[in-house]
């Protein structure tokens, strides 16, 4: 809902708990007032009523305030927006109109989401429109460039908002990150004075933080005021974080790593920043989850209603050493224990054979599927499941036969060493030749066999992004992820029955814009189960159990550490997500695949809770005993793992969330009914003991 003052120059959005203000002045210095609690119109007109601060020598009025600083004028924040314009460069706008969703206003081309304000700007023929969109709590915001001179204008800067957090005293400062097979990683600091500036400048959202930040000054898990924002950017991106000398707070952040410029526009061409979105919460950081897994599930994942499938992954049983009748048996083995989709992953294609080669010939391996993978998807699905491959389609190899008739098509820098990571190169997707053989490829391929699932790989960074012949090769960066983007809405359209994972090495591209296109995405190649609860613990700060694929891979782990644990530690810490089997199946003893059946069991019977549910992490992982609830109608899940027992002591009873103090709960698997009240307040005993125990415990409300 947006409320606009009498005057038109205040407006106020407003959702379930909470508003947001903003007010323009008769100078057009537009103004943030409140970002908060749920506020009525003509309290945020009593702010706007409130003067600037006097002027202070070598400082300006303005920094802090503004909801969207600009490069020029009596400014020194970092600017959101930087223009060069021949040879001047910054901006001097002037307000134009303001339109809302509703089809209120006083400019045309209303319509849309009925939460949604746009405010129109422009600066000698560079129109600037703000847009502003309530989606339950969570305010999106983004902004359109768009040049209607008769001159070319490079867009040096323009990012998507900057956040201004009110006047508060000891702000901290929250952040994910990580590395390959460590990402996600939660990490709390005060927030000190000057620019904490986290980001990407790889080509992709990057293993190394995800585009989210959150403050608070005292906030509990369930207690609190947090202020939390994410970008939803799947290329180079920054937020910065800026601490003023004032104890003001702006978060600032959109598309691009630098400012190097980010397009040319020419007249008529105009730029659109992703989407990056906000909330308030007083529910602690507990509280601004749920609200970001039920903004993502309602407004952001594709069939998000729909639970995802327990799948099976060949890659940790089989390598590249793969055939068809290995995969088979596989398949055999996977329809046994319940899995209800199959994936073959990298090596069935090309020349495949390792690292070295195939990477760009999408089709299948005639001496490993003489007949193509129809014959093994109809086996597939003759066993009950989906079938699913993996593709890596941004990349090539130097020794593909896409390679030798198109050298030309990846990037580079001329004159220099084209470098290799991986033994691959990055194909040029901004190009549309490029784009266009993709489509082909993938779309020949989806259609030559029943297809349900890609598994969609990144597996290395941009480093030569050069695109030698074009005359501003900087739009590379920004045009190769909306290429990207392009291509999966298109495979969509073609072909709705597939889901599509997005993988980059794991987690190495998970944000907000590419789960609008994915179902789910591959947190971590890191499998073993005890790492894998910090990492889930992080990735839950922001996205839902839905998205989060987990597998149940061997013991030991063969791919980093060589840790032994139990079949129901793995299965257990898995099934806080969207459980995976990832292990070789045909080594696992008749015991082992009889066990894994109970647990597959078992998940399908709790997924929708875990999947669609309220999410509360009752322990974190640094601790001893690390447990998450999830709740959904009358039903509860909790997931509890034990790292270690010290000394011989009992484990602590879990204190419960998120249930009704009135009620009673059967626990179905002890078949004691006890209080809510008694559960949120004294809690519920585990069971739990030794080193790396885990169980799985249902309640109903009775």
């Amino acid at each position: 809902m947006v409320d606009i003052a009498e005057n038109g120059r205040t407006w106020l959005l407003s959702g379930p708990t909470s508003s947001y203000a903003l007010h323009l002045t008769e100078a057009d210095e537009l103004l943030h007032l409140h970002w908060g609690p749920r506020i009525a119109l003509a309290d945020a007109e009593a702010l706007a009523e409130r003067p600037l601060p006097d002027y202070r020598p070598f400082e300006s009025p303005l920094d802090g305030r503004e909801e969207y600083p600009v490069e020029g004028g009596p400014r020194f924040v970092r600017p959101a927006l930087s223009v060069r314009t021949g040879e001047r460069r910054g901006t001097e706008w002037r307000f134009v109109s303001c339109e809302t969703g509703d089809g209120t206003g006083t400019g045309a081309g209303t319509g849309g989401d009925a939460g949604e304000l746009r405010l129109r700007f422009d600066d000698d023929g560079v129109a600037i429109t703000l847009h502003h969109r309530m989606r339950g709590d969570v305010v999106e915001r983004w902004v359109s460039v768009a040049n209607g001179g008769d001159t070319r204008v490079e867009l040096l800067r323009a990012d998507a908002a900057t956040w201004t957090l009110p006047e508060r005293e000891g702000w901290r400062l929250s952040q994910l990150h990580g590395r390959w097979a460590a990402e996600s990683l939660l990490t709390t600091a005060p927030l000190t004075y000057g620019e904490k500036v986290i980001g990407s400048r790889r080509g992709h959202t990057g293993h190394q933080h995800l585009p989210w930040v959150a403050l608070d000054t005292d906030a509990t898990e369930e207690r609190g005021e947090v202020y939390g924002c994410a970008l939803g950017w799947s290329g180079s991106w920054r937020i910065a974080v800026a601490h003023l000398p004032d104890a003001r707070v702006q978060i600032t952040g959109g598309a691009g790593w630098d400012d190097s410029g980010l397009l040319l526009l020419e007249p008529g061409e105009s730029y659109t920043t992703p989407v990056f979105a906000g909330l308030w919460s007083d529910g602690g950081f507990g509280g601004a989850s749920r609200t970001w897994h039920a903004y993502q599930r309602d407004h952001v994942i594709p069939d998000a209603e729909r639970d995802r499938p327990v799948l099976f992954n060949s890659w940790e049983a089989t390598g590249f050493g793969i055939s068809e009748d290995q995969q088979t048996a596989l398949a055999r083995h996977a329809a046994d224990i319940g899995v209800e989709l199959f994936v073959v992953d990298d090596g069935w294609f090309g020349a495949r054979t390792g690292d070295r080669a195939g990477l760009g010939d999408w089709t299948p391996n005639p001496d490993r599927f003489p007949q193509g993978l129809k014959p093994l998807a109809d086996r597939v699905h003759g066993l009950g499941m989906q079938f699913g491959i993996w593709v890596e389609p941004e990349m090539v190899n130097a020794d593909s036969d896409l390679y030798r008739a198109h050298p030309d098509w990846v990037q580079y820098q001329a004159g220099r060493r084209r470098t290799e990571l991986r033994n691959q190169l990055v194909l040029n997707l901004a190009r549309e030749d490029v784009q266009e053989y993709l489509w082909g490829q993938l779309d020949d391929l989806l259609s030559s066999a029943p297809v349900d699932y890609v598994k969609w790989d990144f597996n290395r960074c941009f480093t030569d992004a050069g695109w030698p012949g074009e005359p501003y090769p900087q739009r590379l960066w920004i045009d190769h992820v909306r290429a990207f983007y392009a291509l999966l809405d298109r495979l969509r359209a073609a072909h709705p029955q597939v889901a599509f994972e997005s993988c980059s090495g794991g987690g190495g591209r998970i944000d907000l814009g590419v789960l609008s296109r994915t179902d789910q995405v591959w947190t971590s190649d890191n499998t073993d189960p005890l790492d894998r609860l910090a990492i889930q613990h992080g990735f839950s700060q922001i996205h839902p159990a839905r998205v989060m694929a987990a597998w149940v891979t061997d013991s030991p782990n063969t791919q980093l550490n060589g840790r032994v644990s139990s079949l129901r530690f793995r299965f257990v810490s898995a099934m806080a997500g969207v459980l995976g089997v990832g292990g070789d199946l045909t080594g696992w003893t008749g015991e082992e695949l009889a066990e894994a059946r109970r647990w597959v069991e078992l998940y399908k019977e709790i997924r929708p809770v875990v999947q669609r549910g309220e999410q509360y992490r009752l322990r974190p992982p640094a601790g001893g005993q690390s447990a998450v609830q999830y709740v959904l109608g009358d039903e509860s899940v909790i997931l509890a793992c034990l790292q270690a027992q010290r000394f011989g002591e009992p484990v602590p009873a879990l204190r419960l969330r998120g249930l009704d103090p009135h009620a009673s709960y059967e626990c179905r698997e002890t078949g004691e009914v006890h209080r809510g009240a008694v559960l949120l307040h004294h809690g519920l005993r585990t069971g739990l003991k030794g080193d790396l125990d885990a169980t799985v415990l249902r309640l109903r409300r009775v």
